[in-house]
């Protein structure tokens, strides 16, 4: 095409609102402007409305790697603003914007544009509608139905009611540049979140901000809510804090005296948002309790039907000391293959597995890690991981999110797992992605409102363990529900600046634990502990992999092959051991 009819198609696109990108530009197979022109002069809509906007074509590029649907000589026809775009195929020779089918889930769609910009996008599409009426015919290659039989429909779980999962929070924040002000937006969004937890407490009844209490000429009985800058032991051994809120800083002593105030003092670290009631002298608060946003105890949950979950993490498909033999027996006692026949019984009744990381073990994750592979391609760990998952039964809803181990960024929250990765994975069809954390709910019905679950790898677990003494003194590794308790007491997955890599997230911290869970399930530990906290049940997961050369060498015993599995129906948990 010469640059002179380029020139011309270009500008014929731009006075109907919309720019054409390079690529797109490539797509129009016209010799000559005149044919171009001739294509556009059939103009009917009908009762249907399209609109192609700049944003939509600038995101063509983005799907060269990606599955296309392709339908070949259709009309452009409607493109739902509001809910979700349809698929813009590239061929070759042709742009072909695909009519809505109501009848399919789970085609691959461009991403969801904000409210924002789906209103902008309405309001010039009615503008353009009004002005012209176009109708463009797409030119297909002979081998188009060919392309279309070899593309995956993929599934959404979620949408099959039968499967009773509902995700209530996955992280999908964009990647984009940070600077200090998204630091600072995130404490402060954080410290808002867990304030509004704090305020219900009746202890606080005195609460004053710091710049008040530092004004103050007279002691009196005040209490403040605010971040844990600091943390020092006097001469005297009491507790010397420094606390911080949006007004000012105040040092706060925890007198060893107060042996109940002095003991929770003592586990208190970085960056926590607390309350603190006492009373004040010139620029210092002495405290008489010390207040945790903690968990309010609720009723314990029971589903009214007979179904259970069951729960893995850390599987690290691999590794040279992954636990093959052991995972396929898993596998087969799942499919009802092995096991007693109570047991048999049993797994009829299993309708969710939820995997909590480090499906595979990463390829560079730690240094001279390849020395411990056996596969040491990314793409393959993935390949052999869905080959074996695959053999789940169907109807089991597998809820997954990603580990330190895994294809994604190591800052929290880490996004669902895609990409060329996991391509064979997303094709599975009872797979439903989160990100990590997340909140989803399972088992609901009409007259139950279901579980909620808490998921979280457990990557900020090994900072609490080294540096909270009464966990450290009290099993340490070998008990992941005290790491699990203390977060949430904080109601927090990683308060501490330094206990995690993480995203600074200016409209909200997503690490901040806002909804209590029915459960909260991890990873990360290699050992299973089951606990109950408020009628919450904590749940760690063993692991897949025997004890590696680095466990060795800190003293990690790690318990593979465990396996926790929960009935629903009366909320008993059983660990079988493969």
């Amino acid at each position: 095409m010469s640059s002179e009819a380029k020139t011309k198609i270009v500008r014929a696109f731009m006075e109907r609102g919309i720019l054409l990108s390079e690529d797109v530009i490539e797509q129009i197979n016209y010799d000559n402007y005149s044919d171009f022109e001739s294509a556009m002069t059939d103009v009917k809509l009908g009762e249907e409305q399209f609109f192609l906007d700049a944003l939509t074509l600038s995101k063509i590029s983005k799907l060269k790697q990606k599955p296309i649907n392709i339908q070949p000589n259709i009309q452009i026809s409607a493109i739902e603003i509001n809910n979700q775009p349809q698929i813009v195929s590239q061929q070759s020779t042709a742009l072909i914007l695909e009519p809505p089918l109501e009848d399919k889930q789970g085609i691959e769609t461009l991403n969801q544009e904000s409210e924002q910009e789906a209103e902008s996008s309405a309001e010039i599409a009615a503008a353009l509608i009004e002005k012209y009426e176009v109708k463009l015919t797409a030119l297909q290659d002979q081998d188009s139905q060919t392309s279309k039989q070899n593309i995956p429909q993929i599934q959404d779980p979620t949408q099959d009611p039968l499967r009773k999962v509902k995700v209530l929070f996955s992280y999908c924040g964009e990647s984009k540049k940070r600077y200090v002000e998204d630091f600072v937006a995130h404490f402060n969004k954080r410290y808002e979140a867990i304030k509004k937890i704090l305020l219900n407490r009746q202890e606080l009844v005195n609460l004053l901000s710091i710049n008040k209490i530092l004004n103050k000429k007279e002691k009196e009985n005040v209490s403040i809510i605010g971040i844990v800058m600091e943390k020092n032991i006097t001469k005297a051994k009491n507790i010397l804090l420094k606390i911080e809120d949006t007004t000012g800083q105040i040092s706060v002593v925890i007198n060893k005296t107060k042996p109940d105030v002095f003991e929770i003092a003592k586990n208190i670290i970085e960056d926590e948002v607390i309350g603190l009631a006492g009373f004040n002298d010139k620029d210092v608060i002495f405290a008489n309790k010390i207040l945790l946003p903690d968990i309010y105890p609720r009723e314990l949950k029971k589903s009214p039907n007979q179904e259970y979950a069951v729960f893995l993490s850390d599987i690290h498909v691999g590794s040279r000391f992954f636990l093959e033999e052991k995972f396929l027996k898993f596998i087969e006692w799942i499919n009802g293959n092995m096991g007693s026949d109570e047991q048999k019984t049993l797994t009829k009744n299993i309708k969710y597995v939820f995997i909590i990381g480090d499906l595979v073990d990463g390829v560079g994750i730690y240094p001279e890690q390849d020395k411990e592979l056996i596969i040491k391609d990314i793409y393959q760990q993935y390949s052999v991981f869905t080959e074996m998952i695959s053999k789940i039964p169907k109807e089991i809803t597998i809820i997954l999110c990603a580990g330190n181990h895994d294809a994604s960024r190591l800052s929290e929250p880490q996004p669902i797992l895609s990409g060329e990765f996991v391509k064979q994975l997303l094709e599975l069809p009872n797979i439903v992605f989160v990100s990590n954390p997340a909140m989803v709910n399972i088992g609901a019905d009409d007259t139950f409102p279901g579980f909620d679950i808490l998921m979280y790898h457990g990557y900020s677990f090994d900072y609490y363990i080294s540096n909270v003494d009464y966990i450290r003194n009290n099993g340490g590794y070998d008990r992941a529900d005290l790491v699990m308790k203390f977060l949430l007491q904080r109601r927090h997955l990683a308060p501490t600046h330094t206990s995690s890599l993480y995203i600074p997230d200016s409209a909200s911290d997503p690490l901040v634990i806002s909804h209590i869970p029915d459960f909260f399930v991890t990873g990360h530990i290699h050992k299973t502990s089951i606990a109950n906290y408020h009628h919450i049940t904590l749940i760690s997961g063993s692991c897949w992999q025997s004890t590696t050369t680095f466990q060795e060498k800190v003293g990690h015993k790690p318990e593979p092959a465990r396996v926790p599995i929960v009935n629903l129906q009366t909320r008993e948990v059983k660990v079988l051991r493969f």
